[in-house]
């Protein structure tokens, strides 16, 4: 995902959608504040896991130009958590003005952030703890109803919460590319038989409603709710695993050019890609390097660490395509029974770890046919968890957007630069992933945790 930060937040403009909703106001103001205190306290706790498990010249160093230093992203979390939870809504002063600049995503690239004075780790480390000892304070006396929308339902305390978990993604990631012995381990997802159920999933022609109007912490980019017509089409059940992938290699399709969008064909070929990011041939087999271990592809995974180009090509030369965004929310969210669209594809409960594989409790994808428990309405496996999913889709406003706190979280970003990703991956925490959250990159990223899935019409 790309990053969001703000050195001038705003108030959310009169009359606009807010981020309160009928669920948040059935909770309570004492069960928002636990709410919050749990988000804030788990993401904390991941940071920690991930910053705290390398020596000091691995948070120091740039692992990839495409990835900032462990210690930026340590830093950068206790500047935004300062910059909107005790400045914007405690109206405190700053507590380190001239760092601000440096912990700008928008004033500096990953690629410089290296050169700037950052601060060493311990005081990174410092810095963020006393942030967040005063931001809980702020929290303890701050009400969650009265007509801000910056803390209406808890919402800036959401915000910062998802904000700290997709940099803990993001750092996860800077992990992946990192050489060197393995730093993080994780119990594997449970096994499970192979999967053996239908190959794909018929969503029916009609409307539904996609977004959210009342999703307390849903984030500017999923507003407003508003109803979509879906022509009937037809959704891969699970994931395209790497065994399914390995077959598209062993057809010559990084060779063969009628699959690829033209534009992936050229940077295939002047970067000299033939398989996913991280893989290998050797002694007749696909091997990768996950975490700082070499391991034979499992082809039963999702496949994972390709670009929305090599996704779109599997699915040509598979005779189908990569659904929209529309068809991938409709798919996961849309109750046929009911007409409605539930909050994930099991229901409105929140994940469970019977649901999905999220929030880092594993360190690789499930096999596909796992978490039978988190299958839509229709049938649809593993929509939620596992890898991001590629969509057909451009990155674009909904109907009525309105940027809410500050237009460089989404705004930005809209238009055909980038194409949207849903459902989530391993790497995600539940507090970040809804049927209606949207992620977005460049076609060309590989070091994110992405897979896809594939659709055809149903005419």
């Amino acid at each position: 995902m790309t990053e969001s930060t703000s050195p001038t937040p705003t108030t959310h403009p009169t009359g606009a959608p807010g981020p309160a909703g009928d669920t948040a106001l059935a909770a309570g103001p004492e069960a928002l504040r636990a709410r919050a205190l749990r988000a804030l306290t788990t993401a904390r706790a991941r940071t920690a896991l991930l910053t705290e498990c390398v020596e000091e010249p691995d948070l120091l160093a740039q692992h990839s130009p495409l990835m900032s230093p462990l210690v930026w992203d340590l830093a950068h979390i206790g500047n935004q958590e300062e910059l909107w939870l005790l400045r914007t809504v405690a109206g405190r002063e700053a507590m380190r003005p001239e760092i601000d600049g440096i912990y700008d995503a928008f004033e500096h690239s990953r690629a410089e952030r290296p050169s700037l004075p950052l601060l060493p780790p311990e005081e990174a480390r410092r810095y963020a703890a006393e942030v967040r000892g005063r931001a809980l304070d702020v929290l303890e006396g701050t009400a969650f109803q009265g007509g801000r929308a910056l803390t209406e339902a808890g919402f800036a305390f959401g915000m910062i919460a998802q904000h700290e978990q997709q940099h803990d993604e993001t750092m996860l990631i800077t992990h992946q590319l990192r050489r060197g012995p393995q730093a993080l381990t994780a119990p594997d997802p449970a096994p499970v038989p192979p999967y053996e159920g239908p190959a794909e999933v018929l969503v029916p022609g009609g409307p539904f409603t996609m977004g959210t109007s009342t999703e307390p912490w849903a984030l500017d980019n999923e507003r407003p709710a508003h109803r979509r017509e879906v022509a009937a089409f037809h959704i891969d059940t699970v994931p395209v695993t790497n065994g399914a992938y390995q077959e598209f290699l062993a057809d010559g399709g990084y060779e063969d050019a009628r699959w690829w969008d033209p534009a992936g064909w050229a940077h295939i070929r002047e970067h000299a890609i033939r398989a996913p990011q991280f893989w290998r041939r050797e002694g007749g087999q696909w091997l990768r390097r996950r975490f700082g271990v070499t391991e034979v592809v499992p082809p039963e995974e999702p496949v994972l660490h390709v670009s929305w180009y090599e996704a779109d090509a599997y699915a040509r030369w598979a005779g189908r395509r990569l659904p929209t965004e529309t068809e991938w929310e409709k798919a996961a969210r849309f109750d046929p029974a009911t007409g409605r669209s539930r909050r994930y594809p099991w229901g409105d409960a929140d994940p469970g770890p019977d649901h999905a594989n999220l929030g880092q409790r594993h360190l690789r994808p499930a096999p596909v046919g796992s978490y039978p428990q988190g299958a839509s309405p229709l049938g649809v496996r593993q929509l939620i968890g596992d890898v991001w999913e590629w969509t057909a889709s451009d990155f674009l406003p909904y109907p009525g957007f309105t940027a809410f706190p500050y237009k460089e979280y989404s705004e930005v970003f809209f238009g055909p630069e980038y194409k949207v990703l849903r459902g989530g991956s391993f790497a995600v925490d539940p507090v970040a992933c809804r049927g209606t959250f949207r992620n977005w990159d460049y076609p060309i990223r590989r070091q994110i945790f992405s897979g896809f899935r594939t659709a055809r019409d149903a005419a």
